[in-house]
């Protein structure tokens, strides 16, 4: 078998056919490599491989025509057949040529992993996950095309036959969405041969033991019907021949039906065992809380998910999947709505988007939007880029509202040109499973009873003495509040009268910092503050706030029956300055003067007041009247989400309610290069690295011409 391995490696760099193929693949590469790596900063080689498989079409058969049916058709095949050595032995030691020509520009792209890791977080796991899926798509794939050389002598109709079995395997999903969209007893065989869907499994974060065992057994499979083919003719023309002609065939028909076994075995197995995470933050693996709560449900719930099952979500499907093995009582249901156009309507008034969730429990459901599954940021009108998932968070918050009698109430008082919550500050009031509501306090005697928490947000007019009063009494009974003051010239005695109860007034005027560090872009009004240890800090701990038009907050540390913890604080180099809203847009002069009150100043805190023995009111005061907006959050993108997702949670929690809140997993951020780091890498990957290939073969195949 060495000899034999020698002669074929030989023969392939001692031609051009060889390094015609490196020079060719590492070109193909080196273009996807610098456009998706250098230039758009992608941290994963996914898109490269996925990019470089079409390549293969072309390329397994050209490095596999000539083994077995160039030979056949120079009659050099009868040395190998008359030779001592086994039938196996010739075809590993063939097939083994062609396998480390193959992987030469695998091994060269193991290498980028490694070098791009210094410029950022790297997907190290996914990465090499999907090398791996590479690597033995393109086993399978010579495997297939050394059986199609060994069935003639002509090398181009081996050619033509691997590449037709290769472009099918190519385009197999794509058919069989033709023939059926919901899928049929033709579909499931045919996505047998869906060779590129296997590889594709292999590249979205999971070890995909399925896909692997689909081009081991497959490439075994076509390896020792290679080893057939020859023997039938090394012994054809012997008096034994037809004896192991028929033998062979039945060791074909066993060998077909266990390749046929292991895979539908492997496909059966838990989804535990088959998808494997290699994410750095175990982007698709189950929280142990998850689990916790998974395995508490005892009554049934359906999970319908809107979309045809063969355009799914792979990222979602992954974690409905773990959670549907995770529990007798959860059953997973794709409903295509093309099919079923009207599904919907049994639970929801508004058509979902597609992917979208309807979560359905004994006695209510609930539907999560795809939008939610995924956190992003907008670069631009007509750009954005995905930061994180929150499949499991959103699905978890699903399962607990379906399986939960009642939800804690969050009233967000108007009537007073107050901020609505917006999008993303609704959805994470929904994800806690906490029902915000509209209350206008004229149209009632009293805050109702079963409000656990009232949000005060940024009212730009006064409120009434009577509505103060109502708010008050509902604090004397140990209510919880979330009070975010407007940076307003209009004056707001009644309002102010609420923080009084908490021992707290508003400086005047608006926080500027002379740090540059500590502001945003040249407006050093819009401030990054210092985030307080506390526990409803703790989701953005080591993260950054968004702060724009602060005001400060001034108490007595010593307040008698009150505690206060800040939670957001400015720097040292801070300062205060009365400003009117006119003067700071039009302002050209922010250097601090003798009249400005020096920093640090508490612009976010918690305060805690003992109403009686039994009773505490719950208060968190942020002067920020933009904290919670989406213009706000889409600088730190999330981050002022996450804190009011952790504040409103906190109240709730202190008034009994313990919900559980699985935090969005984010994603890897984009490498970063210098436009002449990516020109120069560009250069050596696309032109110069496949061109010193080339020259090498160049000046053998020239040498050996000349000798």
């Amino acid at each position: 078998m060495k000899a034999i391995y020698k002669r074929e490696i030989g023969a392939f760099f001692h031609s051009l056919t060889g390094w015609l193929y490196l020079a060719a693949a590492l070109l193909l590469m080196g273009i996807y490599f610098t456009y998706f790596n250098m230039l758009y900063g992608e941290p994963t080689i996914v898109s490269v491989l996925r990019g470089s498989i079409f390549l293969f079409l072309f390329a397994v058969p050209v490095l596999t025509m000539r083994s077995l049916a160039e030979e056949r058709k120079q009659k050099t095949d009868q040395l190998l057949l008359t030779a001592p050595v086994t039938t196996e032995k010739i075809v590993f030691g063939k097939y083994l040529a062609v396998l480390t020509v193959y992987a030469v520009p695998v091994l060269i792209l193991c290498i980028i992993p490694v070098i791009l890791s210094f410029f950022g977080e790297f997907g190290m796991g996914v990465s090499y996950t999907a090398l791996l899926g590479f690597f033995l798509y393109g086993m399978f794939a010579l495997a297939a095309g050394l059986f199609f050389s060994s069935l003639t002598e002509s090398p181009m109709i081996a050619s033509v036959l691997t590449f037709i079995f290769l472009f099918l395997g190519y385009m197999m999903s794509g058919i069989n969405s033709m023939i059926s969209r919901t899928g049929n007893l033709v579909t499931g065989f045919l996505s047998a041969f869906d060779m590129v869907g296997r590889f594709e499994k292999m590249t979205g974060g999971v070890l995909y033991v399925p896909s692997v065992v689909y081009d081991l057994s497959l490439t075994v499979f076509f390896l020792f019907c290679t080893a057939c083919s020859i023997r039938k003719r090394r012994y054809g023309m012997s008096g034994r021949g037809k004896k192991i002609v028929l033998y062979d065939s039945g060791l074909v028909v066993l060998t077909a039906v266990l390749t046929v076994m292991v895979n539908i075995v492997a496909e059966k197995l838990p989804e535990a065992i088959t998808s494997l995470d290699v994410t750095s933050n175990k982007m698709y693996t189950l929280t142990e809380e998850t689990k916790a709560l998974v395995s508490e449900i005892t009554e049934d719930i359906r999970i319908y998910v809107m979309a045809n099952e063969n355009y799914k979500d792979e990222n979602l499907d992954k974690t409905l999947r773990r959670l549907e093995s995770s529990s007798e009582h959860i059953a997973v249901t794709y409903v295509d709505p093309l099919v079923n156009p009207l599904f919907y309507s049994n639970y929801t008034e508004t058509e979902p988007a597609s992917n979208s969730l309807i979560v359905v429990g004994p006695d209510r459901s609930r539907v999560v939007d795809y939008d939610t599954i995924y956190g992003y940021e907008y670069l631009s009108s007509y750009e954005y880029q995905i930061t994180g998932y929150d499949g499991e968070g959103q699905i978890v918050s699903a399962l607990q509202y379906v399986t939960t009698d009642a939800m804690p109430k969050l009233y967000a008082v108007g009537g007073h040109d107050e901020l609505e919550l917006e999008g993303q500050f609704r959805q994470a009031v929904q994800k806690k499973n906490i029902d915000c509501e509209p209350l206008l306090l004229l149209s009632v005697d009293q805050v109702p009873e079963d409000a656990q928490a009232l949000i005060l947000n940024a009212p730009l007019n006064d409120y009434s003495e009577d509505d103060v009063n109502k708010i008050l009494d509902y604090l004397e009974k140990g209510g919880s509040i979330i009070i975010i003051p407007a940076w307003t010239e209009t004056e707001l005695p009644n309002f102010e009268r609420i923080l009084a109860y908490y021992g707290v007034s508003l400086t005047e005027g608006i926080i500027l910092e002379e740090d540059s560090n500590r502001y945003y872009g040249q407006i050093p009004y819009l401030l990054f503050p210092e985030i307080v240890s506390d526990r409803m800090t703790e989701a953005i701990a080591g993260s950054i706030v968004f702060t724009p038009y602060a005001q400060g907050l001034l108490y007595e540390e010593e307040a008698q029956g009150i505690s206060y913890a800040p939670l957001l604080r400015t720097g040292e180099t801070s300062y205060v300055r009365a400003y009117s809203q006119e003067e700071l847009e039009t302002a050209a002069d922010f250097r601090k003067t003798e009249n400005d009150a020096d920093g640090p100043f508490v612009i976010a805190m918690r305060a805690e007041k003992t109403v009686d023995e039994n009773r505490i009111s719950n208060g968190i005061i942020i002067a920020v009247d933009y904290f919670f907006t989406e213009d706000a959050d889409s600088i730190v993108p999330g981050n002022n989400v996450k804190a009011f997702g952790n504040i409103i949670g906190e109240l709730v929690e202190q008034d009994g309610t313990d919900a559980l809140l699985i935090p969005m997993k984010p994603y890897s951020a984009m490498l970063t290069f210098s436009t002449g780091a990516a020109a120069i890498v560009g250069l050596l990957s696309v032109l110069v690295l496949p061109a010193v290939f080339l020259l090498c073969g160049f000046i053998i195949w020239f040498r050996r011409r000349k000798a």
